[in-house]
């Protein structure tokens, strides 16, 4: 037992006897066995079926939300309020959907995942500019400064970092800003976003990436899911970057990113 990593397969592995009761002690575990790797197959085949349905939806709901955007993107042109707002609206519904996504692929990862050379500086413009309209409604302020390339899943970093900038904008302060940078170190490259909200107290800072934790501020947002940041550091996880969060009640707080540096990269 003590060197079995899978203990359910106890079965396959005991020895014959000749003795007739401990054959059918055998028999019978070696039964109660294949009733447990057939319930655990199962069980993967409808998590899997049911993981592709997901994606397989949201690729296809993906269509009319940018032709939704499209629209009132050249109506609000003509100044059209009412498209602006709906736009901000259909911009929040992408939002859920992205999270659906990528909530359904945080087991497999491997599967979709890219390694490049990535400026960093370059995701936080796209994932601002992808939240503009967001921005100018709640009179967000950025500032960026990232200059340092890590080596990571593009794609991937953009989603945490949307996560987080949804975060920011939902517990603003009075005058809200975002400030991104990078900070360069031996072991590899920390990616900081700043805000001057209404920070995360002491006693909650370190369930914040828990599931479904939503805090003091999150239950005075009758919207906030307690997902987003749970999400980010299990892909971070996936992805082999540290994330943690720093706070002071009152005075913003301050999410970071570690990028470490292979060895092998390094190298090479």
């Amino acid at each position: 037992m003590d060197r079995l990593d899978q203990r359910y397969l106890l079965g396959e592995m005991m020895p014959d006897s000749y003795r007739l009761e401990d054959k059918l002690y055998r028999e019978m575990i070696r039964k109660s066995n294949k009733s447990v790797i057939e319930k655990i197959h199962q069980i993967e085949d409808e998590k899997k079926d049911y993981r592709e349905y997901i994606e397989s939806w949201v690729h296809e709901i993906k269509m009319p939300i940018t032709s939704i955007a499209l629209t009132c993107e050249n109506r609000r042109r003509s100044n059209v309020e009412e498209f602006r707002t709906i736009g901000l609206e259909n911009q929040k519904i992408e939002n859920y959907v992205d999270m659906a996504l990528y909530y359904a692929r945080s087991d497999e990862v491997y599967k979709d995942y890219l390694i490049s050379e990535t400026d960093l500086q370059e995701v936080v413009y796209e994932v601002l500019a992808k939240n503009q309209g967001y921005l100018i409604q709640n009179q967000v302020q950025a500032e960026v400064d990232c200059p340092d390339l890590v080596y990571t899943d593009k794609k991937w970093i953009a989603f945490i970092l949307n996560q987080m900038i949804l975060n920011s904008i939902k517990y603003r302060g009075d005058t809200p800003m975002l400030k991104f940078y990078t900070i360069k170190q031996e072991q590899g490259v920390l990616l900081a976003l700043e805000d001057n909200g209404t920070g995360i107290g002491e006693s909650e800072l370190a369930r914040i990436f828990e599931k479904g934790f939503t805090g003091s501020n999150g239950r005075s947002h009758e919207r906030a899911t307690g997902m987003g940041l749970y999400l980010c550091r299990k892909l971070c996880q996936k992805l082999g970057i540290e994330v943690w969060a720093e706070s002071i009640i009152g005075k913003g707080t301050r999410m970071i990113l570690d990028f470490p540096i292979s060895s092998y990269l390094s190298k090479l």
